[in-house]
């Protein structure tokens, strides 16, 4: 199992915590984005600077993605696409996504842009907090547990 990180938007509280798993469980952690990011020396850390552009970082995890890697991200397509590939899919907040909530959270987000688009005013994400930290936190620790078995080495 890899863990990979749709890493352009993802809160730099959730990137340390996955530093600390990535040497504590010896997971390879890749970090994807479209611009340079600095991460500590660390075998079981690596970055994949990719070119700008829609979706351009999305597409290289999922054609990266191997059945069972976890993709760490808020972005509910790319979840989508995780998930029906084999693979799973975790939010900054701690949210699983998984083949029977998917389609629903797809459908939501589907109909909030199309309410923006329409000049409905919504408001964005509640600011990320302690207790979305100590929720991400708490679901990584327990999908590693139910799902990585450590290599002894």
């Amino acid at each position: 199992m890899k863990i990979w990180v749709d890493a352009d938007a993802c809160p730099v509280v959730v990137k340390e915590i996955l530093f600390r798993s990535a040497e504590r469980t010896k997971i390879m952690t890749t970090l994807v984005a479209n611009q340079f990011l600095r991460t500590p020396s660390s075998p079981y850390i690596k970055t994949m600077q990719v070119p700008g552009g829609f979706d351009v970082a999305d597409n290289r995890i999922v054609q990266e993605l191997s059945e069972g890697d976890l993709v760490i991200t808020a972005d509910i397509p790319l979840a989508a696409q995780v998930v029906e590939e084999g693979g799973h899919a975790l939010n900054p907040r701690g949210e699983l996504y998984t083949s029977a909530n998917i389609k629903e959270r797809l459908a939501m987000r589907n109909l909030m842009e199309e309410l923006r688009g329409n000049g409905v005013d919504i408001s964005g994400p509640a600011a990320f907090n302690l207790a979305d930290r100590q929720a991400f936190a708490a679901a990584l620790d327990k999908f590693i547990a139910k799902h990585h078995k450590l290599n002894p080495t």
